[in-house]
C-alpha cells in the first residue's frame, strides 16, 4: 500500500473518531435530558446516565480485545447497531412511558444507556488498532484518536445544548445523530473497499439510512398521537420550546395548560387559585402602584391585578418567550386572561427570575410568585433563601409577597420547608391554603417586611370565590397538614433550602412520587 493511501486512510480514521465521539456524547446528554424530562430530578438522571454509559463503555472497551481481524467491518456493524438503538431510543422511550408507565420506561432507558455505552466503548479501540495496522506506531495512533475523541465530545455537548435540543427536540435529535453514525459507516466502507468486500454491508447501510430518515420525518408526529393518551381532553396546541413542552387541551368550558406534563391550570377552577394568589396580598398592601409577577406567563394573574384602579405598572418576568407570546396571541388563552397583555400597564421581560431580581434596582408594592413547582434544580433555585432574600430586597416598606408553595396535604414537608426558607430571610410570614378541584388542596406563603395580621384583609374588588368572611379560615391547617410534622413520635426539624443544599428537591420528589 502506498504512503499516500496510508496517509489518506489514517486521516479518515481520525476524522471518523472525532465524528463518532460527537455522536456518543450527544447520545449521553440526550438520554439524561429525556430521563429528567419524563421522570424529573435532572441531577439524578444525568448522574445515573453518565455512570451507566461510562460503565457500558468500559465493558465495551474490555470486550474489544476479542476483535483482531476485519476491524473496519466490525466498526461499521457497530455503527449500524448504535444508529438503530440510539436513533429509535427516545421514540420508543415515549412509547413505553405512554403505554406501560414510568417503571417499564425507566428499565428500557437504563438498558438502552448501557447498550449504547457498550457499543461506544468498542469504537475507539477498533479505530486505534486499525490506525496501528496502517501506521505501526501505537503511541501516535492512540494519541491522535483520543485527541479527536475528546475534541469531538466538547463539540457534541455544546451543539446539543445550543442547537439540537432547541431546534429539533429530543426525538429528531436521536434520529439525526443516528443518521450521522450511518454516514460515517458507509463512508468508511467505501474508503476501505479492499477490506469491506461484502456488498451486503453497504446495502444494509443504505436500508438503515431510509429507516432513520423515515423516523426523523414521521417519528415526532406519531409520538404526538401517543401523547394524546396522556391527556383527558383533546389537545389543541403543543410545542416544545427551548425551555419546556407546552400543551393545551380543551373540553367544553375547561381549557387546560400543561408544562412538561404538569397541569398549570384548569379553566373550571383557576379563578380560585389566582384570586387567592393575588387578592390577599393586594388587599393587605397599602400601595398598588408597582406590581411584579414572577412566572405567570399565562396572563391569568395579570387579569386579577388589573382589577385594581391604583395599579400603574405591572412587570411580568417569565423565562419562556413562547409562553408569553402564546398567552398574548392564542384566542383561547386570550379569552381566559381577558387580553391582559394588551394593557399599557403591562411590561413583559423574558428572563430568569433570579437574574432579573439580581440586576433590578426597583421596589414593588406587591410581588406575586407564580412559578412551577420545584421539581428540578433550575426551579429549586427559585425556592432558596438566596432567591427569597432578593425578593425581600425588592419589596417596598409596606409591601407584600405571595408565593405558590405546592400542596400542604400531598407535600407537607415541602410546603413548610418553603415557609421556613422565607422566614430565614427575616420576612414576617403566614401561610394559607384552599381546595382547588383540579389540583386538590393547594398552599401559599404570604410575607412582608413588617408584622401583619390577616384581620386587616378587606376585598375591594369583585371576585368569584373569595369573601371577606372566609379568608381567615384559609389560614388554618388540619393536624395532618400542619407545620408540626411528627415521624416516629419525634418532631421533624425542617431545613432551610439553599443553592448549596437543595433540601427541598428531596422532600418534593419523595412527596409526589406516587401522585
Amino acid at each position: 500500500m502506498s504512503e499516500v493511501i496510508k496517509s489518506r486512510q489514517k486521516r479518515r480514521i481520525f476524522t471518523s473518531s472525532g465524528i463518532v465521539s460527537i455522536c456518543g456524547i450527544v447520545y449521553q446528554v440526550l438520554y439524561g435530558a429525556a430521563g429528567s424530562y419524563l421522570f424529573g430530578n435532572s441531577t439524578f438522571f444525568y448522574s445515573l446516565t453518565i455512570g451507566l454509559f461510562l460503565s457500558g463503555m468500559g465493558i465495551g472497551a474490555m470486550h474489544s480485545e476479542k476483535f483482531h481481524k476485519n476491524l473496519i467491518s466490525t466498526f461499521i456493524m457497530t455503527e449500524y447497531l448504535i444508529a438503530m438503538i440510539g436513533g429509535f431510543s427516545i421514540f420508543f422511550l415515549f412509547y413505553m412511558q405512554v403505554n406501560f408507565g414510568d417503571s417499564i420506561a425507566k428499565i428500557f432507558l437504563y438498558t438502552v444507556i448501557i447498550i449504547t455505552g457498550y457499543l461506544t466503548g468498542l469504537e475507539l479501540p477498533l479505530l486505534i488498532r486499525k490506525s496501528e495496522e496502517i501506521n505501526a506506531d501505537l503511541k501516535e495512533s492512540t494519541a491522535k484518536v483520543l485527541f479527536f475523541d475528546y475534541a469531538g465530545s466538547l463539540i457534541g455537548t455544546i451543539t446539543f445544548a445550543l442547537l439540537l435540543r432547541p431546534s429539533l427536540g429530543l426525538i429528531r435529535t436521536g434520529f439525526l445523530i443516528a443518521f450521522i453514525n450511518i454516514i460515517v459507516a458507509v463512508w468508511l466502507s467505501f474508503s476501505f473497499k479492499d477490506e469491506v468486500k461484502n456488498k451486503a454491508t453497504k446495502f444494509i447501510g443504505f436500508i438503515l439510512m431510509i429507516l432513520i430518515i423515515l423516523g426523523f420525518l414521521f417519528g415526532e408526529k406519531y409520538t404526538h398521537h401517543l401523547e394524546k393518551k396522556l391527556y383527558r381532553d383533546p389537545i389543541i396546541y403543543n410545542q416544545e420550546t427551548e425551555y419546556q413542552r407546552i400543551v393545551m387541551t380543551k373540553a367544553p368550558q375547561d381549557l387546560r395548560l400543561f408544562l412538561n406534563g404538569q397541569l398549570q391550570f384548569a379553566e373550571s377552577d383557576e379563578y380560585r387559585y389566582h384570586e387567592s394568589l393575588v387578592h390577599i396580598p393586594m388587599s393587605l398592601s397599602k400601595g398598588h402602584e408597582n406590581v411584579l409577577i414572577l412566572g405567570g406567563g399565562d396572563g391569568l394573574a395579570i387579569r386579577e391585578v388589573l382589577k385594581y384602579e391604583g395599579v400603574k405598572e405591572i412587570t411580568l418576568v417569565d423565562l419562556d418567550p413562547k409562553m408569553t407570546q402564546l398567552a398574548k396571541e392564542h384566542h383561547e388563552l386570550k379569552r381566559l386572561n381577558q387580553a391582559a397583555f394588551d394593557s399599557e400597564k403591562v411590561n413583559v421581560f423574558n428572563d430568569d427570575a433570579f437574574t432579573f431580581l439580581n440586576e433590578s434596582k426597583d421596589l414593588y408594592d406587591v410581588i406575586l410568585i407564580d412559578l412551577p413547582d420545584p421539581n428540578n434544580e433550575n426551579l429549586n433555585k427559585l425556592y432558596t433563601w438566596e432567591f427569597y432574600s432578593l425578593v425581600r430586597n425588592h419589596l417596598s416598606e409596606d409591601g407584600f409577597t405571595s408565593i405558590q408553595s405546592t400542596s400542604p396535604v400531598f407535600a407537607t414537608e415541602a410546603f413548610w420547608t418553603i415557609s421556613n426558607t422565607v422566614k430565614y430571610t427575616g420576612l414576617h410570614v403566614d401561610n394559607y391554603h384552599l381546595d382547588i378541584p383540579s389540583f386538590g388542596n393547594w398552599g401559599f406563603t404570604l410575607a412582608s417586611r413588617k408584622p401583619f395580621t390577616i384581620d386587616e384583609i378587606e376585598l375591594s374588588i369583585e371576585t368569584k370565590y373569595l369573601t371577606d368572611e372566609m379568608i381567615p379560615a384559609l389560614f388554618h391547617f388540619g393536624k395532618d397538614e400542619d407545620e408540626e410534622i411528627i415521624h416516629n413520635n419525634k418532631k421533624v426539624e425542617l431545613p432551610v433550602n439553599s443553592l448549596n443544599r437543595p433540601n427541598l428537591l428531596d422532600y418534593y420528589e419523595k412527596a409526589w412520587k406516587y401522585y
